[in-house]
């Protein structure tokens, strides 16, 4: 009797010792898998989505364009269109159309005028708007040539010609500021003709 009562004290001490293993073995963390969903969930993503990202907008071009064209009119204009598209859009030169004053690789802007002329005619002499000195004695730093461009202070052969090749990459200039992205034009060259300059 007494072994069998040390038999059955054996069993009950094996079986609460096995339970408390089982216990204090227990994971009270999440459990793989959900450790395994926490480690690989991607993290929110802050960043705005590409089509939710403002993306600049330029409003439409119109360009004047006439003179020696076979459909001169108004035309709307994208942005990066160069002379070349407006005579395009105006139905091409005439014939009597002198082609060597029109350049056509020159880039457009809002609310340009574009004047083709004829053979032996000077384009500046169709509208006084675009001649190379204002009315005011400016220079009209837009239309002006290069010996215009070279009576202002500060302003040599090599700066003048700056000017025309940036231009005619580029297009007319909107403000005065604009020319120091011509190379070799800072702020106190700009201060030197700024008085004596007109934009547009």
């Amino acid at each position: 009797m007494t072994d069998i009562i040390k038999k059955a004290g054996i069993f009950i001490v094996a079986a609460i010792v096995m339970v408390l293993f089982l216990f204090l073995s227990k994971d009270n963390s999440p459990s793989d898998k959900e450790s395994l969903n926490l480690v690989n969930s991607p993290e929110p993503d802050d960043s705005p989505d590409e089509t939710d990202k403002q993306l600049p907008v330029e409003g439409p071009m119109y360009i004047d364009i006439k003179g020696e064209v076979k459909e001169p009119g108004v035309f709307k204009a994208s942005s990066g269109d160069r002379i070349k598209d407006m005579v395009q859009m105006a139905g091409g030169f005439t014939s009597e159309a002198d082609q060597t004053q029109v350049n056509l690789a020159q880039k457009v802007h809002d609310e340009m005028s574009i004047i083709v002329p004829k053979v032996h005619e000077q384009a500046d002499d169709l509208q006084n708007g675009n001649a190379e000195l204002a009315e005011n004695g400016k220079v009209r730093i837009n239309y002006a040539s290069k010996e215009e461009i070279e009576t202002l202070n500060g302003i040599g052969p090599s700066k003048a010609e700056a000017i025309l090749a940036y231009r005619e990459e580029n297009g007319y200039f909107q403000t005065i500021e604009d020319l120091l992205e011509v190379s070799g034009i800072g702020e106190q060259t700009i201060e030197q003709f700024r008085d004596s300059v007109q934009v547009p």
